[in-house]
């Protein structure tokens, strides 16, 4: 191989390495799905035409600077009208955006083209966490909330961080390959937005609303975005997990999440001690409480109240279930009756009357909660 052959193939490995790395850092997520893909291909584009205007533009300008300069003795000229100049900058400019904006149609139209849906899942944007109702396909019924689970430790600099310490989930969203999904977005406090690029997928989720979307993964894998809304004290905080598996490990994974739902109904119909119930709300309170109301029941005064010798927790049961259930109107308080089942806000509300300095001693039972939901 001559030395120029050798030098070429060394530019265009140079080259290669370059272009990778760029991909990696500065360009989009890899699309895996058509729309992020059609999304991605529109994105290059724009970007040359731009860079190719501004060659020309620039180009221009520059030499006509350089060979029209005084110490040539160029004298300005005086311009008048010249209709032929005059349409030919007006046309080009049109084919231009004609050119730009008919791929840009074509993409919205098929973002918004949420027909023929395989699977519909109503995506809900809570304080600060995700929860995911499978409505439609396989999988019917399936209920899940979607916290981020990365220990405080490592969010607070005194453990080693992972590769995606703020965006790892406890409960994934989980889908199937190769299948239409179609997303119903909404929440339950403020505007949050479900956003994850690979699949070319950005919709807010509105109070009151109903706002949809879709994608297809085209491929397996672990997938992950972020809330794109900023929605509060713990946005940074609400990360978004996607699994999508093979058609057969999708089956099994929906399976196995319908056999504990209906385990977990037969569990809340069940005699459960005031122990079993205070050791199951721990968790539930470490989960979706301790971050606002501290692990210590103090709170964070004035916006989060302590709940440690609380007239609310240690009195009647109806009004602390209902504090629970439905939040507090002009306050921080959200409603949880969306997220936890009626065992979980029993176990939870039961922890919290013997925890710390609480000691009630008495316990609130499943039925409790669901009579609370038909107040």
């Amino acid at each position: 191989m001559s030395s120029c052959a050798r030098w070429a193939v060394l530019a265009i490995a140079l080259a290669a390495a370059q272009a990778s790395s760029a991909q990696s850092r500065y360009n989009f997520q890899q699309p895996v799905s058509e729309v992020a893909g059609q999304i991605y291909d529109l994105h290059t584009l724009m970007l040359l035409i731009c860079l190719v205007i501004f060659v020309v533009v620039f180009g221009v300008m520059f030499w006509a600077v350089f060979h029209h300069r005084k110490s040539r003795g160029a004298v300005a000229a005086k311009f008048h009208e010249n209709t032929v100049v005059e349409i030919v900058w007006t046309i080009i400019p049109f084919l231009i955006l004609v050119g730009m904006a008919y791929p840009a149609t074509r993409t919205i139209l098929n973002m918004k083209d949420t027909s023929e849906a395989e699977l519909t899942i109503k995506v809900t944007g809570f304080q600060w966490r995700w929860g995911y109702d499978y409505l439609q396909g396989e999988g019917e019924g399936i209920r899940i909330v979607s916290n981020m689970s990365t220990p405080r430790e490592q969010i607070e600099g005194k453990a080693d961080k992972g590769e995606h310490y703020l965006l790892e989930v406890d409960n994934p969203l989980v889908v199937p390959v190769g299948r239409k999904v179609r997303l119903l977005t909404t929440a339950n406090d403020v505007i949050h937005a479900w956003w994850v690029p690979a699949f070319g997928v950005k919709q807010d989720a509105i109070p009151g609303f109903i706002r949809d979307t879709w994608f297809r993964a085209e491929q397996e894998g672990v997938f992950r975005g972020v809330c794109a809304e900023l929605c509060g004290r713990d946005h940074a905080f609400m990360p978004i997990e996607v699994h999508v598996l093979s058609a057969s490990e999708y089956s099994a994974w929906a399976e196995k999440q319908l056999a504990a739902r209906a385990e977990l109904a037969a569990e809340a119909a069940r005699e459960w001690t005031p122990g079993e119930l205070a050791e199951r709300g721990s968790k539930v309170y470490a989960t979706n409480c301790a971050a606002c109301h501290q692990p210590d029941g103090k709170g964070i005064q004035p916006v989060f109240p302590a709940l440690d010798g609380s007239a609310v927790v240690l009195g009647e049961h109806e009004p602390l279930v209902d504090t629970v259930l439905k939040g507090r109107a002009g306050t921080a308080m959200a409603a949880f009756g969306g997220q936890l089942s009626d065992l979980e806000i029993a176990a939870v509300t039961t922890y919290l009357r013997n925890a710390w300095g609480n000691n009630v001693g008495d316990h609130v039972a499943p039925a409790e909660v669901a009579a609370g939901r038909a107040r």
